[in-house]
């Protein structure tokens, strides 16, 4: 039983429900981020943040810094390419536009591959644009929060390793690592970046990344000097080998409570092989579309590998709106995200289903939301007679 405060279940794609200890966590006393208690649990958890990743090679270097996930796509660009440079983006929602101005911002020139609503650009797509010119980075959404497409990382890795090997893979795995399968070794991934409030289960607060010893070395060869001061690898790469090493160092002040509570939630993770999760994600996440097809409705993402395991964007019915159905859902007990594409904002409702939710099989959140989404939808249809 959860010794938190009676609420409604939040179900969206992220924040998500947090596990009483991590929570826990957060109300450690006052400490110094440079005193050797605060210096062994950092160093704890950037190791641990390499298993989350399933990496082993020392090359390649974890990086925890206070920020929410879209301070790694400044990381990214203003570190990895300099003005003038070409960066790719592959394309499946929101957050792609959202990435590739923020190359933009930096000077970098961006251009994407679009693919419509549910669906992905094709490897035909992205191999072709790699021959046509050359890129510095190519970089990719695992999971498009606004469409809940799963992207297909290890082959898109493959593609560019075999026609532009020198171009950077860069994964924006902030809805996808702790719940989807990354094998960042294994796949010769270049970044991945994610935030803590999604699958990994921690409070919001927190970018976390990964970066392969090919990008170390890119920006360590950089014509011009990184276009940030927060944001700059200069300042934060030896901050980071640092920690992992046990020795105290200082850029700026960490976020110290939230680093015990990401150490809580690592240690759950890890304490279990990592293909033991996806797994239980995969399982929930076929029997929320599974319910779902039952009550007669579509997804988004309408083929199966182009579905992720961590959400699920739902289409309504004709002649309901997203506004019709979530306040039915929240009278239940239960929270749904409203649409976020721009091009059909209303027109959908998104269902988070990752961490706690479905990795404690005490909980019974998932099958709370689904019969709250088959009564809310019965009133909203009722209400418009439908």
């Amino acid at each position: 039983m959860s010794a938190q405060a009676p609420h409604s279940t939040l179900l969206i794609p992220g924040p998500i429900e947090f596990d009483d200890a991590v929570l826990q966590s957060m109300s450690h006393y006052a400490e110094s981020h440079v005193g050797p208690g605060f210096v062994k649990t950092f160093g704890e958890t950037l190791s641990m943040v390499r298993k989350l990743f399933q990496s082993t090679n020392p090359a390649a270097q974890p990086i925890v810094v206070s920020g929410s996930g879209t301070l790694g796509w400044d990381i990214v660009a203003s570190n990895l390419v300099e003005k003038g440079e070409n960066a790719l983006v592959l394309h499946t929602g929101y957050f792609a536009d959202s990435f590739a101005t923020c190359l933009e911002t930096y000077g970098a020139n961006a251009t994407q591959i679009k693919a419509p609503i549910g669906e992905r650009p094709s490897f035909e797509q992205l191999e072709q644009a790699l021959k046509e010119k050359p890129y510095k980075v190519v970089t990719v959404t695992h999971v498009d929060t606004s469409t809940g497409v799963l992207s297909d990382i290890k082959r898109v890795a493959e593609v560019v390793r075999r026609v532009s090997p020198e171009t950077l893979v860069v994964v924006d795995g902030v809805c996808s690592v702790g719940c989807e399968e990354i094998a960042f070794d294994a796949w010769d991934i270049d970044v991945v970046l994610t935030a803590s409030q999604k699958a990994i289960g921690c409070p919001p607060g927190l970018s976390i990344l990964m970066l392969s010893g090919r990008a170390v070395d890119v920006f360590q060869n950089r014509k011009t000097p990184p276009a940030a001061y927060y944001a700059s690898l200069a300042n934060w790469l030896p901050i980071m080998k640092n920690y992992e090493s046990f020795k105290p160092s200082y850029f700026a002040t960490p976020a110290t409570q939230l680093v015990h509570a990401l150490h809580t939630t690592l240690s759950q993770i890890t304490a279990r092989p990592m293909p033991e999760r996806f797994a239980v994600h995969a399982e929930a996440s076929a029997r929320v579309k599974a319910a779902v097809a039952d009550l007669g409705l579509k997804q988004l993402a309408a083929t199966p590998e182009n579905q992720a395991h961590a959400m699920t964007a739902i289409w309504l019915p004709e002649g309901i709106a997203a506004p019709d159905v979530l306040p039915g859902l929240l009278k239940r007990g239960v929270i749904f995200a409203a649409g976020l594409h721009k091009e059909c904002p209303t027109k959908y409702i998104r269902f988070g289903h990752m961490g706690v939710s479905v990795t404690d099989p005490a909980r019974k959140d998932i099958d709370n939301a689904l019969a709250a989404l088959k009564e809310a939808l019965t009133d909203a249809k009722q209400a418009k007679g439908l």
